[in-house]
């Protein structure tokens, strides 16, 4: 993986921002291609833990649970996922990103999937999200559009940013 150097500071940080947020439900994400690794942070979780199931083009995410040792099949776009188990909701999420700025905002693959999906939870229940990204992922100026859904906490390597 890409950046490996950074993965540990990353992963303890992203420990720390979990600790308050012990027995409430986690969704995580199974990293592809070069992005950070949240899955310590996931197994050392105190809480059920799941993780994203695109449903279809235009829908909000799902969310199965997930264990460490739970077997794994591939889904939409080449994510792992839980080849079965309950339906969880989520009330804190560790959200994979592309790029991110310091206002709070992340850029994603183009599906909106996250953005429908915390619009969807924060409707619901209160919801926390952080983005969890390199530092080198950093954009100056993302474009913003009214769908954006707001980070309550970006990640990094080097540094917790929250955004109240």
């Amino acid at each position: 993986m890409a950046f490996a150097a950074g993965q540990g500071a990353a992963a303890a940080r992203l420990s720390a921002w979990l600790a308050p947020h012990a027995g409430r439900v986690l969704a995580g994400y199974m990293p592809m291609r070069t992005e950070i690794d949240p899955l310590p942070a996931m197994a050392a979780h105190a809480g059920p833990v799941c993780v994203p199931v695109i449903i279809g083009k235009g829908q909000a995410l799902r969310f199965r649970q997930w264990t460490p040792d739970c077997p794994m099949i591939e889904g939409e776009f080449g994510a792992l996922i839980p080849a079965e188990g309950p339906w969880l909701t989520p009330e804190v999420l560790i959200v994979p990103l592309v790029g991110w700025d310091r206002r709070g905002y992340r850029l994603g693959y183009g599906g909106g999937f996250y953005d429908r999906t915390l619009e969807g939870l924060r409707a619901q229940q209160p919801t926390w999200a952080a983005g969890f990204a390199f530092a080198a992922q950093e954009l100056a100026d993302l474009p913003i559009e009214p769908t954006d859904q707001r980070l309550d906490a970006l990640i990094t390597e080097s540094e917790t940013l929250l955004f109240p």
